[in-house]
């Protein structure tokens, strides 16, 4: 590997984990809301990309109604979602809710089968597809674009909830429900509210990736592969998740340069791995306590 190949690699390996670090995100605010690791977060991306494809191939909308309008229908889903199916399980073992979210994925993967099709579908960007050129390295279009709206939407998130009033809100009740609500918070508002905004951000990397690998019923698997970046990063962590998906990209970018692409998979499970054997709680985590 010349140099020039490691430095494109790596460039493009870290661009990557911004995209799964934003999609990491979306896990992180249900976990701080809910404790627990939402498995169908995959599928809310996979919906959001559909709901953009419907309104601007199905109906022939502009790429930017195209995004208010899957944003909207994400929305509605997960509101729908979170006050029919996750709020009648609260107080209930854990191990019933994260079966729930299981179920759901099948739900929604079953549901854009019927729907859409199992057919792929290629779907307008949201971001140019002009490659950069950084020195001597070529770095694809979108992955540069999609970087930089990740890190904006990230920036925005850790702002809002260290600085806004409904962000520490949020934070409160994620903490602790109970002193939250003896308070005065709305703590099922709030949880609804999370809800919405894992929704949303599913829906913005949805479209991103669709756009790069087009659009069918197996674009939710790469949520599913994100569990890797925020077990790593610390399930409540945000900055723990940016920086375990800058690491998970550079990974995996640097495995097919070295490996081909049939380890590309494989090998960032087989980090996490030995890295949890050090750091059972993530890189970031927050070791839970119990005194008897």
């Amino acid at each position: 590997m010349t140099f020039l190949d490691f430095y494109e690699y790596s460039l493009i390996g870290l661009l990557l984990g911004g995209l799964y670090a934003l999609i990491g995100l979306g896990f992180v605010l249900v976990y701080k809301a809910t404790r627990v690791l939402n498995f169908a977060m995959g599928e809310f991306m996979m919906m959001g990309a559909y709901f953009y494809f419907s309104a601007t191939v199905l109906m022939g909308l502009p790429w930017w109604a195209g995004v208010g309008i899957a944003l909207g229908a994400s929305a509605v889903l997960a509101l729908g979602v979170e006050r029919l199916v996750l709020r009648p399980l609260v107080g209930q073992p854990t191990i019933s809710i994260v079966m729930a979210t299981i179920g759901l994925a099948s739900i929604l993967h079953g549901t854009a089968v019927m729907v859409w099709g199992a057919d792929q579908w290629r779907i307008e960007p949201i971001v140019p597809r002009a490659p950069f050129f950084l020195g001597d390295a070529m770095l694809p279009g979108q992955l540069v674009w999609g970087f930089g709206l990740a890190s904006m939407i990230i920036l925005g998130f850790v702002l809002f909830f260290r600085y806004a009033r409904g962000g520490v809100a949020m934070r409160a009740t994620a903490t602790d429900p109970h002193t939250a609500m003896s308070l005065g918070i709305d703590a099922p508002r709030n949880t609804a509210i999370t809800w919405v905004l894992a929704a949303l951000i599913s829906t913005i990397a949805g479209i991103m990736v669709g756009a790069m690998t087009n659009v069918s019923p197996e674009l939710g698997l790469v949520g599913l592969a994100v569990i890797v970046v925020v077990i790593l990063g610390g399930l409540d962590s945000i900055p723990g998740t940016i920086i375990a998906g800058l690491i998970i990209g550079w990974i995996e970018s640097m495995s097919v340069a070295v490996f081909g692409s049939g380890v590309r998979e494989i090998v960032p499970f087989a980090v996490i791995l030995i890295i949890m054997m050090v750091r059972p709680f993530g890189l970031f985590g927050t070791p839970e306590i119990e005194r008897l």
